[in-house]
Order: C-alpha cells, then sequence, then structure tokens
C-alpha cells in the first residue's frame, strides 16, 4: 500500500526534492502506473517540479505548463482530482486539443491522473501519474492513491516549512527553544479554532507555505499576538 509506504518513511533530514522521489517511487511501486512527477504551486502562475521518475513524466509537466492545458492544470486550478482512463478518448482530446495532440505525438502515456496535494482551501501542487496502457484505476488503487496524496501534501507542508531540518520528527522536543515555540502557538491555535493539536499544526504549515514564510516565524507572530487564526483563513 502506497500510503502504508509514504507512513513507513523517515522525515528526519529530508530535503523536498528527496521527499518527492520517494513519494513518486512509492506510487510507481504500489499503483498500476508508469511513471509519476510532483510539481508544486510557487505562485500563480509559477510552478516547481520537484521530480519526474522518468523522461515521459518530465515532458508531460513541461507539455501541460507550457500549454496551460491538460489533466495536471486542471487539478492545480480546481483543487479535485481529474482522472483520464485514455487520453485518446474524443472527450478528452476535445477537453484539451492541442495538450492531448502533443501527448500522442510525443509520447506514449496512455492515462493520466493528476491528484493535488490539498490542505483546506491551500493547494500546495500536484502528484501526477501516468501509465502507457488505458484504463482507469481500481477502487483500492483510487483510495491508496487519494490517502497518498493527502499524507504526501503533509509531509511537503512539513519539509517547506522548517528551516533546514527537513521537518516531521521531534517538533515537540523540549530541548529547542523553536520546538517550543511551535508547541505553544500550536497549543493557542487549537484553541482559537476549536480543533485537535495535529489539525492546529497543519494550519500554521499551510499559512506558511502561502505566505512563503518559516513556520518557527508564524509560531512566534502566534505567541506574540499579532496572528490569531479564524475559520475563514488558512
Amino acid at each position: 500500500m502506497v500510503t502504508r509506504a509514504l507512513l513507513g518513511m523517515s522525515r528526519h533530514d529530508v530535503r523536498d526534492r528527496v521527499l518527492a522521489e520517494q513519494i513518486c517511487r512509492a506510487c510507481v511501486d504500489g499503483l498500476d502506473v508508469h511513471g509519476a512527477a510532483i510539481s508544486l504551486l510557487t505562485g500563480s502562475p509559477s510552478r516547481e517540479t520537484l521530480w519526474a521518475s522518468d523522461p515521459t513524466a518530465e515532458l508531460l509537466e513541461d507539455l501541460q505548463f507550457t500549454l496551460n492545458e491538460g489533466a495536471c492544470m486542471q487539478a492545480a486550478s480546481s483543487g479535485t482530482p481529474v482522472l483520464v482512463p485514455n487520453l485518446h478518448d474524443s472527450t478528452d482530446a476535445e477537453r484539451w486539443p492541442v495538450f492531448a495532440a502533443a501527448v500522442a505525438e510525443q509520447t506514449d502515456a496512455l492515462a493520466l491522473f493528476a491528484l493535488p496535494l490539498q490542505w483546506g482551501t491551500v493547494n500546495l501542487g500536484v502528484l501526477d501519474l501516468y501509465r502507457r496502457t488505458p484504463g482507469g484505476l481500481s477502487g483500492d488503487q483510487w483510495r491508496d492513491a487519494i490517502s497518498a496524496a493527502d499524507v504526501a501534501a503533509l509531509m511537503m507542508l512539513g519539509v517547506r516549512t522548517e528551516p533546514g531540518d527537513g521537518g516531521g520528527d521531534g517538533w515537540l522536543d523540549p530541548a529547542s527553544s523553536a520546538r517550543a515555540e511551535v508547541h505553544q502557538a500550536t497549543g493557542m491555535v487549537l484553541v482559537q479554532l476549536d480543533v485537535g493539536a495535529e489539525v492546529a499544526l497543519a494550519r500554521m504549515r499551510a499559512h506558511a507555505f502561502v505566505e512563503q514564510r518559516l513556520l518557527i516565524d508564524v509560531a512566534r507572530d502566534v505567541v506574540s499576538r499579532t496572528l490569531r487564526f479564524t475559520d475563514d483563513m488558512v
């Protein structure tokens, strides 16, 4: 199971590109797909492809962002999964005519599955999967892929909002003053939003990601009461 493989990964001292590679490899190994890629949204309309499993996966990323159409672009803008069991199907060809023609001419990909890396209202990026044969994901594969995308989103929030140490493990270590501030801020946010500690921490990470700040800086604003979380904000 892909989700189990992701949860078993060490997140200590892991950088975002290494994490993206691990996530993509787990998807290729655990799902009936031939390739995977992860792109993060770094401010509209910018994006950053963190890792692609092979040249075809990389080309699919480049084509979609160059042409501004395709499953990945739709998933990024809508925040919902986009599943294309057969790109040669007339419906999808009509939906993205330029992209579909380019894929048929330049790659051997037939099925595409674009899963947004979503936390609340924040779309961090997209996990793209492709297959050389037509057909959809099975029910079990679909549930595993969606769960894996959710886990991957939280893992990416961790490494993108921590100051160089990879994030994730040990954030409650009382020996670290920075971690202690994050711990204190998490307690304040969980009271403000009436949620659990994990959700409160994830909300702070999402806010840091959107504002392109470190988690510790957001935590210090919360502790100093210059930032208060409400239900209608990230």
